[in-house]
């Protein structure tokens, strides 16, 4: 029967790592097809996968080239296909235990068999290398994987070469990492903030993707341990109770912008904080303010965000959005992993970089 079925079709380009599908419902059957790897068989190379619900979270039944290459067939038991549905609160994978880590920037975190992509967002707790050392100032705020250096090593940007923080080693007890599944309920969002650059315009940079636009209006929220308190939007002292903002001038890339607040002279930014300043520490923080992320774009038809608003670059399942309000990004489809199969650990389901892939996903009523 196909009264309530829903169908769906669709193509990106792949960058290596996952790839989040959204759509306005949740799969049961999911079919790829990778033309580029097709078009140009090669070793480990995956140029069709299927998956029904019945297999499970992660797994997929797949075709892939030999060493000669030869198509043959091949069963993917993790990182392979899985359905995802938001909540209206953060949701989080498996808590691993953290190995080691490197006192420098970036930071490279020792976790055996992560699994983590490129791209995805963390959040760390308890990292004490004894009571009174470690890296435990970055606990809590989450993190953007910059790069993954292999199964067991992945990083990401702070600059934990200052004096307060110490390597990690011999897996610390309660050191551990986890995922945040979505990051981005809300958008705007709240950003957590790991640089700032001062000058006539200031450039910032955020511990994960921020979500802003050019014309963007933000507001600033930083504790005086971590300097630049100047950028507060509160208290305004040349007119009380007026909130100070500012407006994003230029996006570098998803986690760096520049926005119009001249800080000349203003106190630099220092994220060397002390290991015993930890209980009660609050992050620094940089918000948009009062309006849906356009930028001013005016919402209506034919518009770049008609009908729906993009969260992190990838269109919600909100319809149009109205000026002045956040959009809830309680987004729901599917993921392509970046697993491998069993049958040939090179392989990788969501293909190579720029490799073109097409999808098909279907949620059936019976």
């Amino acid at each position: 029967m196909a009264e309530y079925s829903r169908i769906a079709k669709g193509n990106f380009t792949s960058t290596g790592a996952y790839q989040a599908i959204n759509l306005p419902f949740q799969p049961t059957i999911i079919e790829m097809w990778n033309y580029s790897a097709s078009g140009t068989p090669a070793q480990h190379g995956i140029p069709y996968a299927y998956w029904d619900a019945s297999m499970g979270q992660g797994y997929a039944q797949c075709q892939l080239f030999n060493s000669t290459p030869v198509l043959t067939t091949g069963n993917i038991t993790s990182n392979g296909f899985s359905t995802f549905s938001a909540g209206l609160a953060l949701q989080f994978g498996s808590r691993q235990q953290i190995i080691g880590a490197t006192a420098a920037n970036p930071i490279v975190f020792n976790v055996t068999a992560h699994g983590y992509s490129v791209g995805q967002v963390v959040t760390f707790e308890g990292l004490y290398q004894t009571s009174t050392t470690g890296m435990p100032q970055i606990c809590g705020m989450p993190f953007v994987i910059s790069a993954v250096g292999d199964a067991n090593h992945f990083s990401v940007v702070w600059p934990g070469t200052g004096s307060n923080y110490t390597a990690l080693s011999g897996s610390p007890t309660g050191a551990y990492v986890k995922q945040i599944l979505y990051p981005w309920l809300y958008a705007p969002g709240v950003a957590f903030i790991e640089a700032i650059t001062t000058g006539t315009t200031t450039t910032v940079v955020t511990t994960a993707p921020n979500n802003f636009v050019v014309g963007q209006e933000i507001a600033f929220r930083i504790p005086s341990a971590w300097g630049t308190t100047q950028a507060n939007s509160l208290p305004n002292d040349t007119t009380p109770s007026k909130p100070r903002y500012f407006y994003v001038l230029s996006v570098t890339n998803s986690t760096t912008f520049v926005c119009s607040m001249n800080s000349t002279g203003y106190t630099a930014f220092n994220t060397n904080q002390t290991v015993a300043s930890v209980p009660g520490l609050n992050f620094p923080q940089v918000l948009a303010v009062g309006d849906v992320n356009t930028g001013g774009v005016q919402i209506s038809s034919g518009s770049a965000l008609y009908p729906p608003p993009q969260v992190n670059g990838v269109n919600t399942i909100n319809g149009p959005a109205i000026q002045g309000a956040y959009v809830t990004n309680t987004s729901q489809g599917f993921v392509i992993g970046s697993g491998a199969t069993t049958t040939d650990a090179s392989s990788v389901l969501v293909g190579a970089n720029t490799n073109v892939i097409y999808w098909r996903a279907m949620l059936t009523d019976m």
